[in-house]
C-alpha cells in the first residue's frame, strides 16, 4: 500500500532510496555506500588482513600460497594418521564409546586408503551419536542402504563384527535373490503367473526340507534357472494363444523344444514345473511324462587344438603384458584342468611353498605345480600383496577390502583378452587325459565321478599307446 500523496509504495520508495544512495567509491571505483569516516565503499574501508605469505609443504616442499597450512592438500588426503585422529576425537566427544571402535578404525585402516578409510569412521560416528548404546546389530541394520550394496560402511561393519562373533551376517544374498526371483515370476503373462509363483514357493519349501534333512538342498542359481526356463515357455505358450496351463499338450512341448534347443536343454526344468502342477490339480495330464529327447553320449563341448594351446602357454609364460590373475588362471585350467569353482575358492592356506603345491576343491590330494604356473602363482601373490587381508588367490577391486572370493562374472570375463574361456581350457585338459590314461586314475585325482570322466571318452585310442602287433 501507499500513502495519499506518494507515487511509491513503500517497499520500492525504500528501494528507491537506496538505489539514490550509492555513490562511486574513490578508491576502487566501483558503485556502493560510502562511509563517513573514510569516505570508501565498504569492502575498502575494512581490508582485511593480509595474507598470509606462501609456505613450502613440510612432506613434499611444494609451496603453499595464501595461507598456514604444513601440508599441501594432496599430501594431507595422503596422509596416514587421518583415520586415527578421526577416531580420537570421536573418542573424546562421545560420553560412552564402544570398546571396539578403535580397533574398527585399525581394520579400516588397512583395507582403504586415507581418506575413505576417514569418511567410513565419520560415518560410524554419525550413527553413534544418533545412538550411543546401540548394540553391533543394530549399528550394521542401521548403516545398510537400500540397493543391490549395502554400502562400503555396512561392508566393512559385517567383515568386522562377524569376525569377531559381535553381530550375524546380513542376509543381502537372500534379498537379492529373492528379488531375481521375483522379476523372472513378474516376466510371465499374467494369465499363466499364478501358478507360476506357486511353483516358486514350492521349490523353495523343498529347499528348507532338504536344509533340514541335512541332504543337498537346491542353489539359488538353479532355482532361477528353473523359473527363467518357465518363463521362457509360457511366453511362447501366450504367443500361440495358449493362456491356461491346462491346454499344454506333449506336441505343444516338442515345438517348444525344437524351437529352443534341438538336444532337449531345458527339457528337466519342464518335466519339474509339470510335475508340481499335476500334484497341484493344475492339470490332469503331464505333457512332459512320455517325452524323450536322445542326445548323442560323449563329450560335445569345445576344445582347442594343439597349435592354439602352445601359443596360449606361451602368452601366459612370457608375455609381460598379461595381467598376473589372467596367466594363473589361464596356465591352472591349461595344465592341471582348474574349473572356475576351483579357481575361485582357491586360498592362501591352500598354498604350500616349501612343495610346490595347491589343493584344489574336492581333489583328494595336493596338486604339485609345474614351473611355470608356480612362476604365474608368485607373481599373482605379489600382485595381490598391497592393502588386502582377503584371504583368497584371485582378489579383485570389489572383493579387496573384504574376504569374499571373486564373482563369477569376473572369472568368465578374465579370458577374453585370450578369446577364450576355462571351461574350453579345461575340456581341452580333460578330453586329452581320458584318451590316454586310466578313467579311474582321473576321476580319483580330479575328484570327479566316474560318470563325468566316461563323458570325455571318444571311440578312439591314442595310437602310440598301442603295443606293437
Amino acid at each position: 500500500m501507499r500513502g495519499k500523496g506518494e507515487t511509491r509504495c513503500l517497499r520500492c520508495r525504500r528501494r528507491h532510496d537506496l538505489a539514490t544512495a550509492r555513490r562511486r567509491c574513490p578508491r576502487c571505483g566501483r558503485d556502493g555506500y560510502l562511509r563517513e569516516h573514510t569516505g570508501w565503499c565498504g569492502p575498502c574501508s575494512h581490508p582485511g588482513s593480509a595474507p598470509k605469505p606462501a609456505a613450502a609443504c613440510t612432506e613434499c616442499g611444494r609451496v603453499i600460497r595464501g595461507g598456514g597450512a604444513r601440508l599441501c592438500n594432496r599430501c594431507w588426503q595422503r596422509r596416514p594418521q587421518r583415520p586415527y585422529t578421526r577416531a580420537e576425537h570421536l573418542l573424546a566427544e562421545l560420553d560412552d564409546p564402544p570398546n571396539w571402535l578403535w580397533d574398527f578404525t585399525i581394520h579400516v585402516a588397512d583395507r582403504y586408503c586415507p581418506g575413505q578409510a576417514t569418511a567410513l569412521v565419520s560415518q560410524l560416528g554419525a550413527l553413534l551419536r544418533t545412538e550411543p548404546r546401540a548394540m553391533p546389530q543394530t549399528l550394521l541394520d542401521r548403516a545398510r542402504i537400500p540397493g543391490r550394496s549395502i554400502g562400503s560402511l555396512a561392508k566393512m561393519l559385517e567383515d568386522f563384527f562377524t569376525a569377531r562373533g559381535l553381530a550375524l551376517p546380513t542376509d543381502q544374498s537372500q534379498r537379492l535373490a529373492a528379488g531375481r526371483r521375483a522379476r523372472r515370476v513378474q516376466a510371465v503373462p499374467e494369465p499363466l503367473r499364478p501358478a507360476v509363483a506357486a511353483f516358486e514357493r514350492a521349490m523353495l519349501d523343498e529347499r528348507d526340507r532338504a536344509r533340514r534333512a541335512g541332504t543337498r538342498p537346491r542353489a539359488d542359481t538353479t532355482i532361477d534357472k528353473r523359473l527363467a526356463q518357465i518363463r521362457d515357455l509360457s511366453c511362447h505358450l501366450v504367443g500361440r494363444g495358449i493362456e491356461d496351463w491346462a491346454q499344454v499338450d506333449k506336441a505343444v512341448i516338442e515345438d517348444y523344444l525344437a524351437e529352443v534347443s534341438p538336444a532337449g536343454g531345458p527339457l528337466g526344468g519342464l518335466r519339474h514345473f509339470f510335475r508340481f502342477a499335476r500334484r497341484s490339480k493344475l492339470i490332469l495330464i503331464d505333457p512332459t511324462a512320455e517325452l524323450r529327447v536322445r542326445t548323442p553320449r560323449g563329450f560335445h563341448g569345445r576344445t582347442l587344438p594343439r597349435s592354439r594351446q602352445r601359443e596360449l602357454f606361451t602368452r601366459w609364460c612370457t608375455s609381460t603384458e598379461v595381467a598376473p590373475n589372467e596367466a594363473l588362471v589361464g596356465l591352472m585350467a591349461l595344465i592341471h584342468g582348474a574349473s572356475p569353482h576351483e579357481l575361485r575358492h582357491l586360498q592362501l592356506a591352500d598354498i604350500d611353498p616349501q612343495h610346490h603345491t595347491v589343493r584344489l576343491g574336492r581333489r583328494p590330494h595336493p596338486i604339485p605345480l609345474d614351473p611355470a604356473t608356480w612362476a604365474a602363482l608368485t607373481r599373482c601373490l605379489e600382485h595381490r600383496r598391497s592393502g588386502t587381508h582377503n584371504p583368497h588367490v584371485i582378489v579383485t577391486s570389489r572383493t579387496r577390502s573384504g574376504r569374499t572370493p571373486a564373482s563369477r562374472p569376473y572369472l568368465s570375463r578374465l579370458l577374453d583378452p585370450a578369446d577364450t574361456t576355462i571351461s574350453t581350457l579345461r575340456a581341452s585338459r580333460l578330453l586329452a587325459l581320458a584318451i590316454s590314461h586310466d578313467p579311474n586314475l582321473i576321476a580319483t585325482t580330479y575328484g570327479m565321478s566316474a560318470e563325468g570322466v566316461l563323458a570325455y571318452f571318444a571311440d578312439r585310442v591314442d595310437p602310440t599307446l598301442l603295443a606293437d602287433l
